[in-house]
């Protein structure tokens, strides 16, 4: 961070590109302190200086010369230098159209050794004094400048003097010394599996924490949700001597399970579109391998959706007046935490089979659609057409309003008083017009949990798997 002199900006988020966080001048600096973490003894920059003003290249540039400044080789290609750019490098590998050499030597001084040589050449005009000597030498060795000399600049280099240093100093180089082995790698990756999940936890952990537009945010709505569900449905829980109040309790977990899971899912991908990007770039420079990212990506979100799963769960339980008993409340968190979790990790697993996010919110609605038909509330499981019942055990929607109804009244024995079902318990109630039957409670913990796992796996999985980088 201090050689590329990013200290003060330490705290800061890279942010995305023209919208928010680093200059394009303070990206490439950044681009270089990455690379420059593997402590490569050789790096190579394709037009660092390229989009930036005169200010931010000689930034850029002084960057360049404290990394060579530190003992290692830059190769740079750059387009147009000005004088005080051109003059940073120590040597030019100067091509003319069709990748022919014309010049491969040290630029000295104010560029002497590269000036000497052009103005050696019969014919070749003399550079003017304070003349750029970037530009002269692309003026002198255009082809309408070969054809207006008759020569050829390429056949001329061949010929040199400076050809023959470096071609005998290739040949000298290309000798291993005395002893030398040949390199080897017995693995991959420079660290094992499990320290490249700690750092990539590591840093998804900071990614987070400097992220408050996604993770205050979430935890705001969240809050303002609860209040708003708790007061509407203010002590529905303890009512259950009417079926019309039964239907009203299971509409609250209804309500707080899609509204609050879906926005879980929506928000959570535009995060992971853009941690995927760096991704890509990082996986290519053989810094870790995408399971340990994709791993960490999927821990991250359980410490924010604990914490979102129990800010909801104990204001809503509160307020709505469900049974305050050590089970009950535990399979009402359970449901609600796992619910959350399996809604955001669809919406990183939509993001992880499309190209972008925009993609995956689209493929996204179409199923928030046939999970809000299918969950069982709208159109209760016994009144759904045979062929069509398949679906709802395969929704996981379905499941999680099984649980919470299940957990919360599958075991009340009190009569209900009103309407056809005067006589029957609430348990018989919810047996009958649900198919919710309590002592399935554990069976449905068991598959929403496999809900989750399975979504954070094919997330997993698709991560290595896919590429969707444009060239």
């Amino acid at each position: 961070m201090e050689l590329v002199e990013l200290n003060s900006l330490r705290q800061a988020l890279v942010g995305l590109p023209g919208v928010n966080g680093l200059s394009t001048e303070q990206r490439k600096r950044l681009t270089i302190a990455v690379e420059l973490v593997a402590n490569p003894s050789i790096i190579f920059m394709d037009e660092p200086t390229s989009g930036l003003d005169a200010r931010a290249a000689a930034i850029v540039m002084r960057t360049v010369r404290n990394t060579v400044d530190t003992g290692r080789t830059v190769v740079c290609t750059i387009h147009q230098p000005s004088i005080d750019i051109f003059e940073a490098f120590d040597e030019l590998f100067l091509m003319k159209r069709g990748g022919e050499e014309i010049y491969v030597g040290p630029l000295g001084h104010h560029s002497k050794h590269l000036i000497n040589y052009f103005e050696g050449i019969q014919g070749v005009s003399k550079i003017k004094e304070g003349y750029n000597p970037a530009t002269w030498m692309l003026e002198v060795t255009t082809t309408a400048q070969e054809l207006a000399l008759g020569v050829d600049f390429a056949d001329i280099y061949k010929n040199s003097d400076l050809h023959r240093r470096n071609k005998a100093l290739i040949e000298d180089l290309s000798k291993p010394a005395a002893g030398s082995k040949e390199l080897y790698f017995p693995t991959q990756y420079s660290q094992s599996f499990l320290i490249q999940c700690a750092a990539c936890l590591w840093k998804q952990h900071w990614s987070y924490w400097r992220n408050p537009p996604y993770t205050a945010v979430r935890f705001l709505f969240t809050t303002v949700i609860a209040l708003m569900f708790g007061t509407m449905f203010w002590d529905l829980g303890s009512k259950m001597s009417k079926g019309q109040d039964l239907t009203n309790a299971m509409g609250s977990m209804y309500a707080a399970v899609l509204f609050l899971g879906i926005q879980n899912a929506s928000s959570v991908q535009p995060v992971v579109a853009v941690e995927r990007t760096v991704f890509y770039r990082e996986r290519a420079a053989g810094m870790y391998s995408a399971m340990p990212y994709a791993i960490s990506q999927v821990i991250i979100e359980m410490p924010y959706i604990f914490i979102q799963a129990a800010t909801y769960g104990l204001i809503v339980y509160a307020m709505i007046g469900f049974d305050w008993t050590a089970a009950k409340f535990f399979w009402y968190f359970f449901f609600m935490y796992f619910t959350l979790l399996y809604f955001t990790f669809y919406g990183m697993m939509a993001v992880s089979v499309t190209p972008n996010h925009h993609i995956a919110s689209i493929v996204s609605a179409a199923f928030y659609g046939l999970w809000n038909v299918f969950s069982g509330f709208i159109i209760p499981r016994p009144s759904m057409p045979v062929w069509w019942r398949w679906y709802y055990w395969a929704c996981p929607v379905a499941w999680t309003l099984y649980g919470l109804s299940a957990s919360q009244f599958g075991d009340v024995e009190s009569p209900l008083e009103d309407g056809d079902f005067v006589g029957q318990t609430v348990e018989q109630y919810l047996r009958s017009r649900y198919g919710f039957r309590h002592e399935f409670v554990g069976v449905v913990a068991a598959v929403i949990l496999g809900f989750t796992v399975l979504f954070a796996s094919i997330f997993t999985v698709s991560i290595k798997v896919f590429n969707f980088q444009r060239r």
